[in-house]
């Protein structure tokens, strides 16, 4: 159940291989998760986590990272997804939040030390709200590890957002 996506940079101001995650997602150290951006086409995205012992949420009782963590590694996917494309229109990184997911499935108790993980996020469905759903997989090597559909909302303003929500 591999799926190969090829590299494609899609007249990004950077090539996708020179950006770093943290240029294209609004968390910043130590709360970034995801270690590499791998390939990118129209809608979807591929990334990297590398699990080690200072990898966030790594356990030390079970030399690993347990796989509930992998929701997160989809949702921050999910945000360099975003990032990329805002980066590729020339606009800035906007904070998103991560609704819920459907479907969800877990194959393994935990990502492994010394392993390395491959997410794939591909849209599925966006509405002009921000409001959108992404197809989400993590594979270690060709196995299909972790699965879930997506629900996220990316509002324009964020500030304003958080305003009428608390109000």
């Amino acid at each position: 159940m591999s799926q190969e996506i090829e590299l494609q940079t899609f007249e990004l101001p950077t090539p996708l291989s020179q950006l770093s995650v943290a240029e294209v997602v609004p968390h910043r150290a130590p709360m970034i998760l995801i270690d590499e951006l791998v390939a990118h086409e129209a809608d979807s995205l591929i990334t990297q986590t590398n699990i080690t012992t200072d990898s966030p949420y790594f356990d030390e009782t079970l030399n690993a990272v347990p796989n509930y963590v992998g929701i997160e590694y989809m949702a921050q996917s999910v945000a360099a997804l975003a990032g990329v494309e805002a980066k590729k229109r020339g606009d800035i990184i906007r904070v998103g939040f991560l609704l819920g997911s459907r479907k969800l499935k877990m194959h393994i108790p935990n990502y492994q030390l010394g392993e390395s993980y491959r997410t794939h996020v591909s849209r599925l469905y966006q509405e002009e709200s921000g409001l959108a759903v992404f197809d989400c997989q993590i594979f270690h090597h060709d196995t299909l590890v972790a699965e879930a559909n997506v629900n996220v909302f990316q509002p324009q303003d964020t500030q304003t957002y958080i305003s009428e929500s608390q109000g």
